[in-house]
């Protein structure tokens, strides 16, 4: 083991036992009481059915422990509350989920970005990564990949404690997956799905599968669960490109989004005391897509009325101010796959527990072919675009364009591409808990872990042969499709594969786009030591956690283009042909406190506080210096980015202040205030009209935006959460919660100059209403959340998302005590996903950002799933 890694042991375990003697003596005359041995996120859960069932298990979790944890848990073997993991974990105060996409993708916890949610899957990371190229390389685990079919609960730690791995500032989100010895043998669930959309009308299957078994002396046992999915997913509205002849872009994009999920376990008990577990989860999500544009060109017409941000906002394009329209379509093979495989061991005996766990997970993803086929002149188009309002009316004639309309046709060859990325890490945990007699404290528990993680990304443009012939566009097209929130537009349909095929066909080299290459790789290691207490009424833990990480970053450098070669492509002409290493070390002390006070039976108090961090994003820390801008036809946007490989975690001094009253079986009121204060923002610290050695053939000029990520500013989340969780003797209940999280970020830190949490609500809140017997159950669940803004790297920048609410039905029938029949309506009431510009005119993004312009708006849809499942 590395000598850092045993001077943070050392450290850490000097720091609690400085801890322990502190507080056993502060201690001192309290009384001592039968030793509690689990501590809260070791409490054995009692396997429970039905929605009341797996609501009264989620109050138990949250009361048990020592943090502040909300819990969803599975309603039975196979049945997850919701289909969409993203969506059940919505419906825990405090949590906000982004619907990229359609699905539950990405997690906010509090106000907080998703970025500062860690995602870990039974206590350990899981790689991930993106499969769109418009997305950030960052820390945030992409829901989309987990079937609810495939997981027994998941816990959300609000609050901090020493034990748990660093990287949460927002929360810790815990996956459970089943275990063959937890269950009964020869436990086997069957389901098949079929799900249609009010959008993507096209029925899509889906099926899981799980047997587990062990022996009569519950030694040895065995797992598999399987899930597969298959979908087509539409998504129809209007987007705006102001930069571009003032255009208005009705859109289709079509996903064939296949889902496969595969997890094996086995356990072995040789005795009592020692037991060894195996675990490997395989997730893949194949995600090619097409997104096809008609671009309405408003520039020659006539402005009538300008916005708050003197952006024209309602124009008036006359006939003979009309020219021809633009169509494209981007065409896209994108797959993520994420493979983790787990060993682990516990020996317990005599009051001592040893633990430890080894593992690897490794994803692949990125965009694995980009092509485009583009068509000028389209028939023009005339008429008003008013987009006054949250969205754009295109009010005039359908703008149709048949394939008998399209000229012959061939992959654009500047736009040929592919960006694959990749996560990996190593990791090693060893943890030592013990009980101790000193009083109130009753256990002292240590461990170190390390780990060895890697991210990489590149980019690569493939040469087109000339000789590419031109082709009737029917080999690449077929009947109409609609585009446009209201269908103002409609254009063929593409054929991906063909277009696919043919364009691979005719790459004769891919050749490196070096600003588009960069590693990094992480050696983290950490330690920690916790004690834990309980006396009369009062129970908790507290500890000190130590992390040190050592960070290299490679990556091209800018450069003089003395040696550059004349068939390199001509953005690489700054760019060395060597690689530049870079490395960074830092370390941290994490403290943290969490106790309940329990003030009578039923009633509650709990207090936490603690440091935490969130690394920085992959994608501020990478070196390589990325361009956007040049040789884009469009003058004076030229932009290059640097980040830095020194860059220190944000870091959060935060602290909660709840109380909980729990009365009945399973029913729960409680409120909680917490707050956290946030520092170590990355910032982009830009300069402009900068010479850089490269002019841009679009301007004709050396003149940059040079952006260079910097630590810099802090923010602050305060708020509150109320909940209520009751169930009525009838076999009614219900579930409600409000979230109030007030955050202030600095907004220098953004483009966008506003002082606002990525993806961060104001306001959140769930109603749920449930009935349920012996053979029906239904449920009606609505998740409403305030505006929040959205940022993203690239083309499409940083927006504001209107408030959003969606409406959830479920229903389900025990046909027999095996066989169920369920039925579940998601978005009721399909709720539109509204995007708008949010920036002052000052900050200089594009025209479609700034403030009260409408720049994205999608058409929400209604999907309708029946399904059966078998148990036996």
């Amino acid at each position: 083991m590395r000598n850092k890694l045993s001077d943070a042991i050392k450290l850490a375990n000097k720091s609690a036992i400085m801890l322990g003697s502190v507080a056993a003596v502060a201690m001192m005359g309290i009384p001592s009481i039968a030793f509690a041995q689990n501590s809260a996120d070791q409490v054995e859960e009692v396997l429970v059915t039905g929605i009341r069932g797996a609501l009264q298990n989620a109050v138990d979790i949250k009361r048990n422990s020592t943090a502040v944890v909300d819990a969803v848990s599975a309603e039975d073997v196979g049945k997850f509350p919701d289909s969409d993991v993203g969506e059940s974990l919505g419906r825990i105060p405090g949590v906000t989920v982004g619907r990229a996409f359609g699905q539950g993708a990405s997690v906010s916890i509090r106000g907080a970005a998703p970025q500062m949610t860690l995602t870990q899957l039974n206590g350990q990371n899981v790689a991930s990564t993106g499969w769109y190229d418009q997305v950030a390389i960052d820390r945030t685990f992409n829901y989309s990949l987990l079937p609810s079919e495939a997981i027994a609960g998941m816990d959300v730690y609000k609050s901090s404690q020493a034990d748990l791995n660093e990287g949460g500032i927002g929360g810790t989100v815990i996956v459970k997956t089943r275990k063959p010895l937890d269950m009964d043998a020869n436990t086997a669930f069957l389901s098949a799905k079929g799900t249609i959309g009010t959008v993507s009308d096209e029925l899509a299957p889906e099926a899981a599968g799980l047997y587990s078994w062990k022996n009569e002396a519950e030694s040895f046992g065995i797992l598999a669960a399987v899930s597969k999915s298959d979908a087509e997913y539409i998504r129809t509205g209007d987007e705006s490109d102001m930069a571009w002849s003032a255009a208005v872009v009705p859109t289709t994009f079509i996903q064939q989004r296949e889902r496969t999920t595969v997890n094996l376990a086995a356990q072995f008990a040789p005795t009592e005391a020692l037991q060894f577990g195996l675990n490997y989860m395989s997730l893949e999500l194949v995600g090619d897509n097409t997104n096809t544009s008609v671009y309405l060109f408003g520039a020659g017409g006539t402005c009538e009325h300008t916005n708050v941000s003197n952006v024209c906002d309602v124009r008036n394009i006359s006939a003979a101010q009309a020219v021809p329209a633009f169509g494209q379509t981007w065409a896209r093979i994108g797959t993520m796959t994420s493979d983790t495989y787990t060993f682990d061991a516990s020996y317990e005996v005599d009051g001592v527990k040893l633990s430890t766990v080894i593992g690897r997970t490794e994803a692949d993803g990125g965009t694995d072919l980009t092509t485009n086929f583009g068509f000028y002149p389209l028939a023009s188009w005339s008429g008003v675009i008013d987009a006054s309002g949250r969205t754009i009316d295109i009010n005039g004639p359908k703008h149709v364009t048949t394939v008998d309309q399209l000229p012959d046709t061939r992959p654009e060859g500047w736009a040929i591409g592919k960006g694959p990325n990749s996560d990996a890490e190593t990791y090693a945990q060893f943890d030592l808990e013990f009980e101790v007699d000193l009083g109130a404290i009753k256990s002292f528990k240590t461990g170190f872990r390390t780990t060895d993680h890697d991210v990489k990304k590149s980019s690569f443009k493939g040469t087109l042969d000339p000789a590419t012939a031109l082709v009737d566009a029917s080999n690449y097209y077929g009947g109409n499709i609609d585009l446009g929130l209201n269908g103002s537009a409609s254009f063929p349909e593409p054929k991906a594969s063909a277009m696919y095929a043919v364009t691979r066909a005719n790459v004769t080299q891919w050749r490196e786009e070096r600003s588009g290459y960069a590693t990094l790789n992480e050696l983290n290691d950490a330690a920690y030591g916790m004690l834990t207490f309980e006396a009369e009424g009062v129970r908790g833990n507290i500890g000190l956690r130590y992390v040190n990480s050592d960070v290299t970053g490679v990556a091209y450098a800018l450069y003089d283009g003395s040696d550059f070669v004349s068939t390199d492509l001509p953005q690489n002409e700054y760019y060395s042909y060597e690689k530049t290493t870079t490395t960074a070390n830092y370390n941290d002390i994490l403290p943290s406190l969490n106790a309940s006070f329990d003030l009578s039976e039923s009633l509650v108090l709990r207090v936490a506080a603690a440091e935490a961090i969130s690394r920085a994003n992959y994608q501020d820390m990478f070196t390589s210096a990325s361009q956007i801008g040049y040789q884009d036809t469009i003058a004076g946007n030229e932009s290059i980015t640097t980040g830095s490989i020194g860059l220190l975690p944000m870091k959060s001094r935060q602290a909660d202040l709840g109380l909980e009253y729990y009365y009945g079986d399973g029913n729960l009121i409680s409120a909680t205030y917490f707050i956290k204060d946030i520092n170590n923002f990355a910032v982009a610290d830009s300069k402009f009209g900068q010479p850089i050695g490269l002019v841009s053939p679009d301007s004709g000029l050396d003149s940059w935006t040079v952006n260079n990520i910097v630590n810099a500013q802090g923010g602050k989340i305060d708020g509150v959460e109320f909940q209520w969780s009751h169930a009525f003797e009838n076999g009614f209940g219900t579930v409600i919660n409000y979230t109030y999280a007030n955050g202030s970020a600095p907004g220098e830190v953004f483009s966008d100059a506003q002082d606002l949490f990525t993806e961060s609500s104001k306001d959140s809140f769930n109603l749920v209403g449930y009935w349920e017997n012996d053979v029906f159950s239904a449920r009606a669940a609505y998740n409403w959340r305030s505006e929040y803004i959205i940022r993203e790297v690239g083309y499409y920048g940083n927006r504001m998302h209107d408030d959003y609410g969606q409406l959830d039905l479920s229903f389900a029938w025990n046909a027999t005590d095996s066989i169920t029949v369920t039925f579940d309506a998601i978005n009721v009431l399909e709720e539109d996903d509204i995007q708008y510009g949010i920036s002052p005119a000052s900050s200089g993004v594009k025209q479609e950002l700034r403030a009260e312009y409408p720049a994205w708006a999608f058409a929400g849809e209604a999907r309708y799933t029946l399904g059966v499942g078998y148990k036996f």
